[in-house]
This record gives C-alpha cells, sequence and structure tokens, in this order.
C-alpha cells in the first residue's frame, strides 16, 4: 500500500531514504551477516555504530567538547526523577510548568526535594509560556527546568529563557533537531528520541561535565549521569537499534543542511499551515501566536461532533493521526523533520475542502 501522511506526536514519521537503508540493511548490516538488532553490543561493528551516532550527533547541535551525550532507556519521563537525583545538591530546584510533561516533572521532582512552581500558564489552557526573570529565581535553587516545546498544546519557548545564572535544565523531546540550539546556554538537555530522532526506545542526554558526580548517595545505579558518562552509555546493553536508526537520522539531517536548513524547512510547514487557520472560518489555532510550536500544530473547530467527524475524514483521505491528545480533544497536526512539505500542503487542501462542505 501507498504510503499516508503521518501526523502522529509520537512515534512519529522517519524520513523515507532512512527507513529504506534500515530495510536494506535489516538482515546483513555493512557486510556483517547479522542484523543490528541482533549483534553485540560489545562488538568492534557496534562499537563503531554509537561513537559515529555520537560524533555526527555532537556535530548536528554544535555540542561543546566539556558536555557528555548520553545514550539511555526509559523516555524523557525517567529524566523527571533523575535530574533532581543527580543535580539537586541543595534539595531546592525551580520549575516552569507550561503543559502536561512539564507538570509531571514538577510532581516527580517534589518527591526529593523542594520543587518550587515558579510560573504555570495553567490559567490558560497552557496556550501560552509563562515569562520568566532572574529574579524569580530562588537564590538557593540548583537549576530551573522548562518544557522547551509543548506537544499537547502546541507551544514553544520563543527564546531561551532569562534564569541568570542558574542551570538551564529543558526537555526538548518534541523539538530537539528542529532548529540551532545555543547547548552552552544550557546545562542538561534531554529528549526521548521517538518524535524528531529516531524509534521508540531511546532518550538523549547532554549534560555538562561538571554538573555530575554530585548524584545523591542513594540513587538508583541506572539514573546517576557520572556512572553511564563513565561507561559510554554501555553500563548495560543500550537500545542498540533505536541508536543505530538515530545515526541514520543525524546522517540525514546532516546531508540535507544541517539545523539551518532543519529550521527553514519548518518554519515554512507550520507558516503555511496556521496561515490557513488563522484565515479559516471553520478552524481555529488553540496555542498564542507569539509561542505556537513549529512541530505541534494544535487547532479546533469548536464543535466536538465536528472534530470527529473531520479526523475520520482525513484518516480516510490517508492524514492520520490528526485527533488531539486525549485530555484536550481537537486536533494536532505534527510536522517534525520529516513530514515532507507535500504533506503539509495535501493537508492544508483537505481542510479547504472540509471547510466548504461543512460550513
Amino acid at each position: 500500500m501507498n504510503r499516508i501522511y503521518n501526523f502522529s506526536a509520537g512515534p512519529s514519521m522517519l524520513p523515507l531514504e532512512v527507513l529504506e537503508q534500515c530495510a536494506a540493511e535489516m538482515t546483513n548490516y555493512n557486510g556483517s551477516g547479522m542484523s543490528v538488532m541482533e549483534m553485540s553490543h560489545r562488538s568492534p561493528v557496534y562499537d563503531a555504530i554509537i561513537k559515529e551516532t555520537e560524533a555526527d550527533f555532537r556535530k548536528l547541535m554544535n555540542i561543546p567538547d566539556n558536555y557528555k551525550v548520553l545514550f539511555l532507556q526509559g523516555g524523557a519521563s525517567t529524566q523527571f526523577a533523575a535530574i533532581p537525583l543527580n543535580l539537586m545538591k541543595s534539595g531546592k530546584a525551580d520549575y516552569v510548568v507550561s503543559g502536561q510533561f512539564s507538570g509531571k516533572a514538577f510532581k516527580e521532582a517534589k518527591k526529593y526535594g523542594d520543587a518550587k512552581c515558579i510560573a504555570t500558564s495553567e490559567d490558560k489552557t497552557f496556550s501560552y509560556i509563562p515569562e520568566i526573570t532572574p529574579d524569580m529565581v530562588r537564590e538557593d535553587a540548583d537549576y530551573v527546568h522548562v518544557c522547551y516545546n509543548n506537544t499537547i498544546f502546541g507551544t514553544k519557548y520563543p527564546e531561551v529563557p532569562n534564569v541568570g545564572d542558574k542551570v538551564l535544565v529543558a526537555d526538548m523531546s518534541s523539538c530537539i533537531t528542529s532548529e540551532p540550539v545555543d547547548v552552552t546556554k544550557f546545562g542538561v538537555i534531554y529528549a526521548g528520541a521517538q518524535k524528531n530522532m529516531a524509534p521508540a526506545g531511546l532518550t538523549v542526554v547532554i549534560i555538562r561535565e561538571d554538573l555530575m558526580g554530585n548524584a545523591r548517595e542513594d540513587i538508583p545505579t541506572m539514573l546517576d549521569y557520572k556512572t553511564m558518562a563513565d561507561n559510554d552509555s554501555m553500563y548495560n546493553t543500550p537500545p542498540c537499534y533505536a541508536i543505530y536508526v538515530a545515526g541514520l537520522v543525524y546522517k540525514w539531517a546532516l546531508k540535507n543542511g544541517g539545523l539551518e536548513a532543519m529550521k527553514e524547512r519548518n518554519e515554512k510547514k507550520a507558516a503555511l499551515l496556521y496561515d490557513f487557520l488563522d484565515n479559516s472560518k471553520l478552524f481555529k489555532p488553540t496555542a498564542e501566536k507569539k509561542y505556537r510550536s513549529m512541530m505541534n500544530v494544535c487547532f479546533v473547530t469548536g464543535d466536538a461532533d465536528l472534530d470527529k467527524k473531520f479526523c475520520k475524514e482525513a484518516s480516510a483521505a490517508g492524514f492520520e493521526n490528526l485527533k488531539g491528545h486525549r485530555s484536550v480533544g481537537g486536533m494536532r497536526a505534527s510536522i517534525y523533520n520529516a513530514m515532507p512539505a507535500e504533506g503539509v500542503e495535501a493537508l492544508v487542501e483537505f481542510m479547504k475542502k472540509f471547510e466548504a462542505e461543512n460550513l
């Protein structure tokens, strides 16, 4: 069957040429006679894969030498606990709650110390990003945690938040590699890979070296960043195949112009969809304009039954996974790096047709 346009928020679509290379190498990777799925993670063949993947990721993200890259398991949600267990030296940390996942991170951190919510956008159903200034951050807080792009609500930080001299920690699960990021402005960046980088199962952590080695004594070994860094992400068996796919995606992004080119492509795709929504008589975007995500475009008709009809007809027309998150309803088009411009163009044409038939 023909491939559909997959607007899933995650696991999400991967570049077609990456999938085709995975298929070609499925049973015999690089003349090894084995699939990457079945080779030892301690073998020279796999050692070359993980090292090349890290090197390409560093090049793509322009990661300085004083930052470690960790390839971990457990999803970004496991990092909700790992962050306070590794970084809460004084027992205090400040959180910005701008959506569901930052809320979960805040709730988890409260188990391990004095976590404080210093700003939230819950008052307007997380339709904007709350502004913060250095004076809002507690002097004795060890770090400030933010979720850089909110998948469920379709919002994103328009610029790096100013937290003064505090360590900034960012969950970038749904926007990593979508545009250039100055890694030096962050102490830790973490991301589940299943939205913009690889299949589900891999979590990437970028951490400044001086922030390691201060973990609580009772931290689970698997959550200690220093343990993982000292063992080159090989303390135990890593998510081998997902790391291999991530490496192919990084090469694809580098070949296609790197993150500057990704940003340009993503801005054009998002502008096309938002321009239609802003002028539509039926559909309305839900995020405030200043804070709109390039990756997750959320919208509604204002009629729950009509929303369901739209999703059903869209699916029949080859536009899958447009239903909004179960907690908010409506629709959401996730247009990550791998979504081609023609997919967004086709969706807009379908929405125009649906609007004409349902006004």
